[in-house]
């Protein structure tokens, strides 16, 4: 079988670990610190915070913008559900905007149509998906115009660049995940980036249980530190992100260039943007027979994501799951995403390029 998805993971992380267990300092202390540097640094940012996960990153995010009980907040329907529990989390209200049927990022026309009904609305989670970043020239204008506090969503997008510039630099604040399958991993855990010193103070506090020091708590806080054990791999990881984006991206032209089924709607690349494939999503019809033949053949594959955030079984009593959004329905009964990871032997791709050709 070759697998949907691989954490590449070499020497360098295996000896920097052991550095920290033989230390005996395992939370959170200089090897988070020195990852929070490097990661800034690597974005040409001001402020690196490491954290627990994605999730509670984003969080963290929106409690230091003051986002709270009443508010709303716009996001896509279309994306892992963290993005939007992060929302409900705050006990703001998730406004769900449909997706561009070629990109899957969240629609500017769409989210210019939400805010004549929502002008209200405090900010907009832009969710940079698959590791193509959304179009956000169009999204700051919209932004600007409704005065719109922009946040980005780059857990699956490190290293990936809009018109020359680093996603997760556009917004007030983003937030990276580092799980398992991401582009670069820490085993669990979380950054947030911003050039803002009041949102840094703010939630480097709330990840810290609500201290700046020792036991005396500003406000009510919660455990969402990384500890040096997670920022040892992710220091590692870091080095070779470059190399493993350079990598993803080969392994999609290839694909590109190789996959000629016209059963099979292949990922589009807008000009002016660098895509990181943290996923490569094919559309399909008759997606269980096709991922049915996947299995068959010994090719992993994964399907992001079968329901879309409002239908799912949590969120049947948030008043603003009552809508519809066809573009994402239709893409959540028609995508499959097929291994694109750095650890792809030639063999391997030229093996699911000849399944997926003979697909019928």
């Amino acid at each position: 079988m070759i697998p949907h998805v691989k954490p590449l993971l070499g020497k360098e992380e295996e000896d920097r670990v052991l550095e920290v267990l033989r230390s005996g300092m395992l939370a959170a202390g200089s090897y988070v610190q020195e990852f929070e540097e490097r990661f800034k640094e690597y974005h040409n940012s001001q402020y690196a915070i490491a954290t627990s996960s994605g999730t509670t990153a984003l969080h963290v995010i929106l409690e230091a913008l003051g986002i709270g009980p009443g508010d709303k907040v716009i996001t896509t329907p279309y994306s892992f559900v963290a993005t939007a529990n992060a929302i409900l989390y705050t006990g703001a209200t998730p406004i769900f905007v449909d997706i561009d049927p070629v990109t899957y990022n969240l629609s500017p026309s769409e989210l210019n149509t939400t805010m004549k009904k929502h002008p209200e609305a405090k900010a907009v989670i832009v969710v940079h998906l698959f590791g193509l970043p959304a179009d956000m020239d169009a999204i700051l204008a919209i932004a600007k115009k409704y005065n719109l506090v922009i946040m980005e969503d780059c857990a699956q997008a490190h290293g990936a660049v809009y018109q020359e510039q680093k996603v997760g630099t556009f917004g007030k604040a983003s937030a990276f995940s580092f799980y398992p399958s991401k582009n670069i991993t820490s085993g669990e855990g979380g950054m947030v980036l911003t050039d803002d010193p009041i949102i840094e103070e703010k939630v480097r506090i709330l990840i810290n249980q609500g201290q700046r020091r020792r036991y005396y708590h500003e406000m009510v806080g919660y455990n969402y530190r990384m500890t040096n054990i997670h920022a040892a791999i992710g220091l590692e990881q870091l080095k070779k992100l470059d190399i493993y984006n350079q990598k993803r991206i080969e392994n999609a032209k290839f694909y590109d260039e190789h996959i000629i089924n016209s059963c099979i709607q292949k990922p589009v690349l807008p000009q002016g943007r660098s895509h990181v494939y943290h996923q490569y999503t094919v559309k399909v019809k008759n997606r269980d027979v096709f991922t049915a033949y996947l299995e068959m053949s010994g090719i992993g594959y994964g399907i992001h994501y079968p329901s879309i955030i409002p239908t799912q079984p949590a969120y049947k009593n948030v008043a603003s799951c009552s809508g519809t959004w066809p573009v994402a329905e239709q893409l959540a009964d028609s995508c499959v995403s097929i291994p694109v990871h750095p650890s792809l032997s030639p063999s391997d791709l030229t093996t699911i390029v000849e399944v997926i050709n003979n697909y019928r």
